[in-house]
């Protein structure tokens, strides 16, 4: 799957060969890049991310109902990490090209078959209209202008081809109030006073916590969002909430129930547990007309 690059690159931009991956400028060294290239950058944390991450059957069934066959295609997966949405799907597409800004991840990744490109994703260096198939998995809410990251994808995306989102916190499901804030504050506080929380040290838990701003009350993605950014570019959009456990049955209106601790939350902030508001991710499947 490795390719002649410069094929699909914007004349004139300039990168540096880094091994195992290309590096383009990177003009804006955000916190909230610098978070994410520091934990998907330590080798043990993402070879973790890899292994344990968006691997299950539900999100490969989801994932494959949502993209389908791509066989033959150009993908470009977009905040690929160490590559988990091919090392879980697997196929045969005919170009797989990974951005990310951690290293460490794009070198995992590039072992898996990636081409492997470090660059920023408001910017990317790529010509408009090369992909058949455009992923952004669990990567909009890790980025600080999220709709400026959705623009430039969709941007990648050919006539007749396709744009996926998943794992983005839904933003009206974690908006708590009231007693579910007050229960959230606490548990952080916890996190801090252990030492740690579902990462095995203070210092993973704490650049975990860093790289994800806007997985946190009051932050998240809106189906507006979707609807706003992609619809004026010709795309079809479809939302599709659901709760991390189901695979393709997602794509037919069902949404799974969350965990305890998640449907209590939504019940202290007054919303009810069961609605489509309430389910914890958005999935978005975009088609841009022929």
């Amino acid at each position: 799957m490795q390719i002649k690059i410069s094929n699909f690159l914007k004349p004139e931009v300039q990168f540096k060969h880094q091994g195992d991956y290309l590096e383009f400028p990177i003009l804006r060294k955000s916190k909230a890049l610098h978070a994410n290239a520091y934990y998907f950058g330590q080798q043990e944390w993402a070879v973790e991310y890899l292994k344990y991450c968006h691997r299950g059957k539900a999100f490969k069934s989801r994932w494959q109902a949502a993209v389908g066959d791509w066989t033959d295609k150009v993908v470009v997966d977009i905040g690929c990490g160490p590559g988990n949405i091919y090392a879980t799907l697997q196929g045969k597409p005919k170009h797989l090209i990974g951005v990310d800004v951690a290293p460490q991840s794009l070198k995992l990744a590039a072992k898996l078959g990636y081409t492997t490109i470090l660059a920023d994703a408001n910017n990317l260096p790529f010509k408009s209209g090369i992909a058949d198939v455009v992923t952004l998995n669990a990567t909009l809410h890790h980025c600080e202008n999220m709709d400026s990251v959705l623009k430039e994808a969709a941007r990648l995306v050919k006539p007749g081809g396709i744009l996926v989102t998943d794992h983005d916190p839904q933003y009206s499901a974690w908006n708590y109030k009231g007693i579910a804030m007050a229960l959230w504050q606490a548990r952080l506080l916890y996190y801090r006073i252990i030492g740690q929380g579902f990462h095995k040290s203070a210092e993973q838990q704490k650049w975990g916590l860093a790289c994800e701003i806007h997985h946190k009350p009051g932050h998240g993605v809106k189906r507006e969002m979707f609807e706003s950014v992609l619809e004026p570019y010709g795309f079809d959009v479809k939302i599709f909430p659901h709760n991390h456990k189901l695979g393709k049955s997602v794509l037919d209106g069902k949404q799974g129930k969350a965990d305890l601790k998640y449907r209590l939350g939504n019940i202290l902030s007054f919303r009810n547990p069961s609605s489509s508001a309430s389910a914890l991710s958005l999935m978005c499947v975009a088609k841009l007309s022929a």
